[in-house]
């Protein structure tokens, strides 16, 4: 039985500033996408763009910045609609009080979906095919995500057999029983399988959408099964069906993925 190492959240203090470990993830993150969407104009079809609208580094700075964005305000406005509605409807102010903590990513995946839409149209570009390009980036930054995750000893796991090797005490959780380091489960599914798998699926020349729709699909199922040894919060509980709000988030991204990838498939 392993005990987690409760790792001090601040990485480095000079004076009143404070750089915390979640904090230099998140950096960690957006340099890592902007390292692999370099990478990425050297795929097809977007290196055979020419023109008007051939893509560039500026690109790739401009979708990095309404990525940003996106993820911070969808994110946070995700959590307050799918997580605590009826707290947020009667405290609305709290909305912007972000320190508190309160992300949700399915929020943030909206939000992104929103912030790029609106790069297409500014730059006459069919949306499909920007999320095409910034799709196969992504997963390391979620495995970033998980590691301050570890690092803060948040989102712990369920309750795991004493018999299990790699079980872990979290003390923050309030037990000392052993639980699954979920957070770990869910870097190497969500982050690094998924990762691979889709950047190898991706460097072929593919149909506008298929990449899309593999990650959407992708990233619900591996998140599906992590949410089976994933704490679930807990004013919240196990809901309808013995599924947990993560879960039932990730269906409709399930089943929106795989008819994605279907019908682009069928595109001429």
């Amino acid at each position: 039985m392993l005990i987690h190492p409760q790792i001090d959240p601040i990485a480095l203090q000079i004076g009143p500033l404070a750089i915390h470990w979640y904090g230099l993830t998140y950096l960690a993150a957006f340099g890592l996408f902007f390292f692999l969407a370099t990478l990425r104009l050297r795929h097809e079809p977007y290196a055979s763009i020419t023109g008007p609208g051939a893509w560039s580094r500026r690109d790739i700075e401009d979708i990095l910045f309404l990525g940003v964005m996106g993820v911070v305000i969808g994110g946070r406005i995700g959590y307050c609609l799918f997580y605590k509605p009826g707290y947020y409807l009667s405290h609305p102010l709290e909305i912007f009080a972000v320190w508190q903590g309160g992300m949700s990513f399915h929020g943030g995946m909206l939000g992104v979906l929103a912030s790029q839409l609106w790069f297409a149209r500014s730059r006459n570009r069919p949306w499909l095919q920007v999320m095409d390009f910034i799709a196969p980036c992504v997963p390391t930054g979620l495995a970033a995500g998980r590691v301050g995750n570890f690092i803060n000893g948040e989102l712990w796991g369920r309750f795991s057999s004493p018999d299990l090797p790699w079980g872990m005490v979290f003390k923050d959780s309030g037990s000392m029983l052993p639980r699954h380091p979920s957070q770990v489960y869910q870097f190497l599914m969500e982050g690094l399988l998924l990762f691979v798998l889709l950047w190898l699926y991706a460097r072929k020349p593919r149909k506008m959408g298929q990449v899309s729709g593999a990650f959407l699909f992708g990233y619900g199922v591996f998140r599906f099964i992590a949410e089976f040894f994933r704490e679930p919060d807990e004013f919240l509980g196990i809901l309808a069906l013995g599924m947990s709000m993560g879960q039932w988030l990730c269906v409709p991204m399930i089943v929106g993925g795989a008819w994605l990838w279907a019908w682009a498939s069928k595109r001429t």
